[in-house]
């Protein structure tokens, strides 16, 4: 992205009329500020160039006189990851000076992926104003992800049908998690506009599958995507060769792969008892549940749909929990980088929107060092990364 100079800002900053811009006094209305990030993603002008927000500046462009802090640069920033835009937004945070007065420039690069929306709603600029994406809109959002560079989770599956959809899942269970309420009641779109708009389908008048569609209401995701399911073994040792005492493939569509396998974490996540060493009992588990759900997560939202048949693979030995994904780092993600803090791509940034939608997933980026910290409050040690160009293994050891 390329950083917009000083003069650029402040021809954006005047122009009241613009619909790349918007100022805030403050950050005070945070809602207001999530919508127009959300606007400006959408893009529905089509002018391919950011939007800028300007907090700290009124109306007419002057300056506010808002203290820009280091707090509130943090929170402007955290817009990105806090999974309430959904796809994440690509955006850049920093203090400017500018009408001799710093203002925090949010910068906004409009979406491959539209339509975006923020809290279940597709918010759109048009002039000044901004305003919910009527259907007419919506359309042209998405049609014209249609031409973009797309992510292989938005992918057609050509030999997949609408009948292949499972419309009760979609309408039951999916559309009240993604969409606010009021949107729903006030929704007169037909079913192949519903999906469109969820990225289930490529398009109304194009009614195939995409590979989303068929992972989160395939009636039999695993008829197309052979790998798409978890292989999950209990064994009773601390070797592959040692005995096998359960084991599991999940199948079916993507949040029942998820369920039936945390019901085996549960199932073979001990708890143990303290009754002595605090006047009131302490119960432990083998391993945190956050850190085994995190590491599962991770490793649905990043592994290769694309190439070859693997499935997941979760080995669960006396000593140690293995989670073996298929796909190596992906986008500003290497085998050097991995897992330190702030450096996050999403090879497939939809199917992330379906788990946050879901309830899977409450904030990106977060899930390496939600199981660090998990792991040490519960006295494991801390998980071990393997990391290749086409393969990612954790494994999470047992208390010592």
């Amino acid at each position: 992205m390329q950083r917009l100079s000083d003069e650029q800002l402040l021809v954006l900053l005047n122009d009241i009329e613009s619909d790349r811009t918007e100022r805030k006094g403050s950050f005070s209305d945070s809602k207001k500020i999530r919508q127009a990030v959300c606007a400006f993603a959408n893009d529905l002008p089509n002018h391919n160039k950011p939007g800028v927000l300007f907090i700290g500046a009124k109306d007419d462009g002057s300056p506010s006189g808002e203290s820009i802090t280091d707090e509130l640069l943090l929170n402007l920033a955290a817009i990105r990851t806090n999974g309430t835009i959904q796809p994440m937004p690509v955006l850049t945070v920093e203090k400017r000076l500018l009408k001799g007065a710093e203002m925090a420039v949010v910068t906004v690069i409009p979406s491959d992926m539209p339509p975006v929306r923020y809290d279940g709603r597709i918010w759109v600029r048009t002039g000044p104003s901004r305003s919910i994406a009527n259907e007419q809109e919506e359309r042209i959002l998405n049609e014209r992800r249609r031409y973009k560079n797309i992510p292989y989770d938005l992918y057609p599956m050509p030999h997949a049908k609408i009948s292949d959809l499972s419309r009760v899942f979609f309408e039951e269970e999916y559309l009240s998690a993604a969409f606010a309420g009021d949107v729903l009641e006030a929704n007169h779109r037909t079913y192949e506009e519903r999906l469109s708009s969820c990225k289930m389908i490529v398009a109304p008048s194009e009614p195939t599958p995409t590979v989303l569609g068929i992972l989160t209401l395939g009636n039999r995701p695993q008829d197309f995507l052979f790998g798409s399911y978890v292989q999950f073994l209990r064994i009773d040792g601390i070797k592959l060769s040692d005995p096998v005492s359960d084991e599991l493939m999940a199948s079916g569509r993507l949040s029942e792969v998820i369920n039936q396998t945390m019901q085996k974490f549960a199932i073979h996540n001990k708890t143990a008892y303290d009754i002595i060493s605090a006047p009131t009992h302490i119960i432990t588990k083998d391993y945190p549940q956050a850190a085994l759900e995190q590491i599962f997560y991770n490793a649905v939202l990043h592994r290769d749909y694309e190439r070859g048949n693997a499935p997941i693979l979760i080995y669960w030995f006396n000593d140690r929990v293995e989670f073996h994904s298929p796909g190596g780092p992906y986008g500003d993600v290497t085998v050097s980088n991995f897992a330190r803090p702030g450096i996050v791509s999403y090879r497939n940034p939809n199917i992330a929107d379906v788990m946050k939608s879901l309830g899977f997933v409450q904030r990106f980026g977060r899930g390496i060092q939600t199981a660090n910290d998990e792991m040490f409050r519960n006295g494991n040690p801390p998980p071990e990364f393997i990391v290749e160009q086409t393969s990612v293994a954790c494994v999470l050891r047992g208390k010592k």
